[in-house]
């Protein structure tokens, strides 16, 4: 992801988990010209008055969805939530994927994300974005989308990762670091403690069995829609069976996840969170979900950096020290953890596969003679497969 202000300075969320940095593959075939222009005639039917002004699409612009950054002009007064009278307000409208652009999940649910952004900010004290509207029909800019408030602050980045040199997290003191590590731990424990159950139920994974169980069977299914019709995956099956064969004896508590769980899914102020982003991916499931993701993205940009011969950030957000914070914080140890982060793993080679698919699609690459090539972190699932990574 890219760094840079506002709710899409979290650019770094629409973009699928772990894409690849350079070049960009292919994000869309929409004009942004024209989605600026169709989003102006939709903001005049819902504030007479109004437009947009200042659209701009990030270069980090995602494949799971898509953000325009733009403010809203009003002359008379300010769209719903807080804004001073007159004043732009700035904005990110979130647009369902363009479907001719070979999108990397099957379905794209905005009614749910913005339900779920409007369940996580009023049962929780986290800073969820100010969602102003949520518009079903696909007439207006060709998908359903929602637009929200735009967050001043900055991301840690995906493009170059933030564990390379050369960024404001890599630049930051360890005691800031420390400090930023801390907060997004509480994030996460907030979230899980804090969302009722109940009131979350609309993000249950269809299925039969626990959650846990529901969860990777969607999983599987997802990775059954990524290789129809194209070469399987060795590695990412043997995955699939490794899970089989080491499922917790206790799945543990049923919580409300975030899904992409990451720092780089979060705008700070300074070294402390002013906006969580992204929640395509929220699910109901164990702690562990989203713990083991946050551990295992930052695990991917540190052995990619390491690999490129940098030192980059082995102390950021080291397994034991996340588990540790996390139970004192919420009374709660983490369990089956190797589990959980070869999960994560997995996952996030089976979004790797579809995004070198894509690519392959769009005639950026040929095809491959080993599709378990395009997985960037083939060697960590295999040495976690072997029991040999931590």
């Amino acid at each position: 992801m890219r760094p840079g202000p506002g709710p899409d300075a979290a650019p770094g969320a629409d973009r699928a988990p772990g894409a690849p940095a350079d070049p960009r593959p292919r994000t869309t075939t929409r004009d942004p010209e024209e989605l600026t222009r169709r989003l102006s005639a939709w903001l005049a039917t819902r504030l007479p008055g109004a437009r947009a002004t200042g659209a701009t699409v990030p270069a980090s612009n995602g494949m799971s969805s898509e953000t325009l950054l733009f403010d809203l002009d009003h002359p008379a007064a300010p769209p719903p939530g807080p804004a001073p009278d007159g004043v732009p307000t700035s904005c990110a409208l979130r647009l369902a994927a363009d479907p001719a652009a070979y999108t990397i999940f099957p379905r794209y649910d905005m009614p749910r994300q913005y339900r779920t952004m409007q369940l996580v900010a009023d049962h929780t004290d986290l800073p969820v974005p100010h969602a102003f509207w949520l518009e079903e029909d696909p007439a207006h800019l060709g998908a359903p989308f929602f637009v929200m408030a735009r967050a001043a602050g900055r991301v840690p980045p995906d493009v170059m990762p933030y564990t390379y040199e050369g960024n404001w997290l890599h630049d930051a003191s360890d005691a800031e670091r420390d400090r930023l590590e801390a907060a997004s731990v509480s994030v996460l424990a907030r979230l899980h403690d804090q969302v009722p159950l109940d009131a979350a139920k609309f993000l249950a994974t269809p299925g039969t069995g626990d959650p846990l169980r529901r969860h990777v069977d969607a999983q599987h299914a997802y990775y059954t829609w990524v290789v129809d019709g194209l070469p399987r995956s060795p590695l990412i099956e043997r995955g699939f069976a490794w899970l089989a064969d080491h499922w917790p004896d206790d799945p543990g508590d049923t919580v409300l996840t975030w899904g992409d769980a990451r720092i780089g899914n979060i705008v700070y102020d300074g070294f402390e969170p002013a906006a969580i982003l992204d929640w395509e991916m929220a699910a109901l499931g164990p702690r562990e979900l989203d713990l083991g993701w946050m551990i295992y993205l930052h695990r991917f940009f540190q052995d990619l950096t390491r690999s490129g011969g940098q030192h980059g950030l082995p102390e950021l957000l080291r397994r034991d020290r996340v588990e540790d914070r996390y139970a004192a914080l919420t009374g709660h140890p983490p369990r089956a953890m190797e589990f959980h982060t070869l999960y994560a793993a997995l996952r996030h080679a089976i979004v790797m596969l579809r995004v070198a698919y894509r690519q392959v699609h769009f005639g950026e690459v040929p095809v491959p003679a080993d599709p378990d090539g395009l997985i960037l972190h083939r060697d960590t699932l295999e040495a976690m497969l072997a029991g040999r990574y931590w």
